[in-house]
């Protein structure tokens, strides 16, 4: 069990049987009345993040997770599959669970698949991938304005925002939580 008063970033807890990561908390004592702590949870499995005010001094369950990085081997349309690097097992997550990450999963790529209790509640990408560009216009001599972005097709599929100067075939770091281009490799 753990109490309000040890709340932190990245905490994750057990509530209502859903399991949720603190993205923040307030402590607040008011003038009038018992304190209470403000928070924002964001639910592992789903994504959602819902705002919820617990009293000063609640006690609730712990939740422990696990991360293991596993390589990303195939799908077939309903599950996406992969492989524990260690001793080979294969899992399958279903596309619901992999909803936030299909648009950069790269056939041999290694993923964190996270476990709670020895069940797999999600997966999550590395923040940072280098992937190849397959399509994009080409870019016009004089169009140097700075901070100007095209449309550009990743070989996963996936379409992101990058600089005039990027051409097809470069090889582009990008960012995997916000699905910015960073720079090109």
């Amino acid at each position: 069990m753990i109490s309000t008063s040890n709340f932190k970033k990245g905490l994750t807890i057990e509530f209502k049987g859903e399991i949720y990561g603190i993205v923040d908390f307030l402590h607040v004592k008011p003038g009038k009345g018992g304190a209470f702590v403000r928070t924002k949870l964001k639910n592992i499995k789903t994504g959602l993040v819902v705002d919820k005010t617990f009293r000063a001094g609640e006690k609730m369950e712990q939740a422990i997770i696990d991360r293991k990085t596993m390589q990303y081997l195939y799908n077939d349309g309903e599950n996406y599959y992969f492989m524990n690097k260690e001793n080979y097992e294969q899992i399958s997550l279903s596309k619901e669970q992999v909803s936030e990450l299909k648009e950069f999963l790269k056939e041999g790529n290694d993923v964190l698949i996270i476990f709670c209790k020895e069940d797999m509640i999600g997966a999550e990408l590395p923040n940072f991938m280098n992937l190849k560009i397959t399509k994009t216009i080409p870019g016009v001599k004089g169009n140097t304005v700075s901070g100007a972005l095209k449309p550009a097709t990743l070989e996963t599929g996936a379409i992101i925002q990058v600089p005039l100067f990027i051409k097809k075939g470069d090889i582009i770091k990008i960012d995997t939580r916000e699905k910015k281009y960073l720079e090109r490799v």
